[in-house]
């Protein structure tokens, strides 16, 4: 397993002697063969900026710092794995911060590149490969020429072919999961939002959000191009907005329009649920999937890392006891990271909050973060940290019958590894 590095120019090279190491939390830590699987199809590696990379020295028995201009390198990693391990690094810049991104240990082994993950769900729907780039602008320009004062579709276009987000693209190309943006405004100020970052944050955000409020009759055009099957989904709540809630009036009359036409497909909303009284209305309306954002269900981490407005993580659970007992398949997007959310009091805190919810779904997605910044940010472990490997066994025990992925699917779910 030996160290991958990067000159300045972002060519990668392995090193004949140190071997590699990875990161849990603040701490440097030996990578085991049993926590490497190949470098996925779709992954890209990466230079970690303003990095020194850290490998370990057989010989001497200790971990060396990569001497001269050459930077560690991380692995961003598609839907449908879990990273096991951050990047061991030294930052020659301190004051300097990483693009939002969720960066990943990566070695060279046996002839090939490896990271410190594990498969979590199954890759291929969501595999970037799988979407032609030629058949994509042929979608785009028929459905943007379909519907020309229709704004939703030319933002959507935008997110599809500038930032090339598979599920802005989904919509267009009619298939999986699709994307209906509804908010420029958020009830919460995400410490690691992608879409609006303040000014002095240091993050630069990756994605612009978007600036206007749709129309009920706009929402209603894209929601109806996209739920022409069964298993279609579409879904509020998108990476290029704030939270859907806060637009619940259109919301509820577009899925009222929507079902008065058609009931095909499955209607899903990524939401923070804050916003108790307003998903009660978006539940009524005829939601049939509902997808919270979590980092935690322990107050304290929350609250630091999503800087609630109005309401609190007892909200949350609320709103999601409310959507299960309506007969919403409801799910967490559960924003992980080595060496915080094994922590024993993370682990235990989940169980319950899933337990209490009838949760049917976790969907383990990787923090996209600065880790020093997100490390100062939160409290500091109280308990034993158990690793991420032992954490994804330890809830496949306890939660038999929640299942355990990485994206949103139509319910029953049977994930194919």
């Amino acid at each position: 397993m030996h160290l991958v590095y990067a000159d300045s120019n972002g060519n990668v090279f392995d090193h004949p002697e140190l071997l590699a190491l990875g990161r849990s939390g603040d701490m440097i830590i030996e990578l085991l063969e049993e926590e490497l699987i190949p470098l996925p199809e779709g992954a890209t590696l990466v230079s970690l900026p303003d990095t020194r990379a850290i490998g370990f020295d057989p010989d001497k028995g200790q971990m060396v710092p990569l001497q001269g201009n050459y930077h560690a390198v991380g692995a961003l990693l598609p839907q449908g794995f879990t990273r096991l391990s951050i990047p061991s690094y030294i930052k020659t810049d301190k004051e300097k911060k990483f693009p939002l991104f969720g960066y990943t240990a990566v070695v060279w082994k046996d002839g090939g590149f490896y990271v410190a993950a594990e498969q979590s769900d199954n890759p291929e729907p969501w595999n970037p490969m799988n979407c032609d780039p030629d058949e994509l602008k042929l979608q785009v320009d028929r459905l943007t020429s379909k519907y020309p004062d229709n704004r939703l579709f030319g933002h959507l276009s935008n997110c599809a072919l500038g930032y090339e987000c598979l599920t802005a693209s989904n919509t267009f190309l009619q298939r999986l999961e699709g994307a209906v943006p509804v908010s420029f405004s958020c009830n919460a100020g995400c410490f690691g939002c992608i879409s609006e970052q303040p000014d002095d944050s240091g993050f630069p955000a990756p994605q612009t959000r978007m600036n206007f409020k749709p129309q009920a009759e706009e929402v209603v055009q894209v929601m109806l191009e996209h739920l022409q099957t069964p298993e279609s989904i579409i879904s509020f709540g998108q990476g290029c907005e704030g939270e859907p809630s806060t637009q619940a009036k259109i919301i509820i009359e577009a899925i009222r329009s929507v079902r008065e036409k058609t009931d095909l497909g499955y209607i899903n909303i990524n939401t923070n649920a804050g916003l108790t009284d307003h998903i009660r209305g978006i539940v009524d309306a005829g939601l049939n999937l509902m997808r919270v954002s979590t980092i935690s269900a322990l107050d304290d981490h929350y609250n630091a890392y999503y800087k609630p407005r109005g309401y609190t993580l007892a909200n949350v659970e609320k709103s999601l006891k409310y959507a299960a007992a309506k007969g919403v398949y409801t799910s967490i997007n559960y924003l992980i990271f080595p060496g915080v959310t094994d922590r024993e009091e993370e682990i235990e805190a989940m169980i319950e909050f899933c337990r209490r919810t009838d949760l049917k779904l976790i969907q383990m997605r990787n923090l996209n973060i600065d880790p020093e910044s997100y490390l100062e940010l939160i409290p500091k472990a109280q308990g034993e940290i158990l690793g991420m490997k032992q954490m994804l066994e330890i809830y496949r025990q306890e939660l038999p019958d929640v299942v355990i992925g990485s994206y949103t699917h139509v319910p029953p779910v049977k994930i194919q590894q």
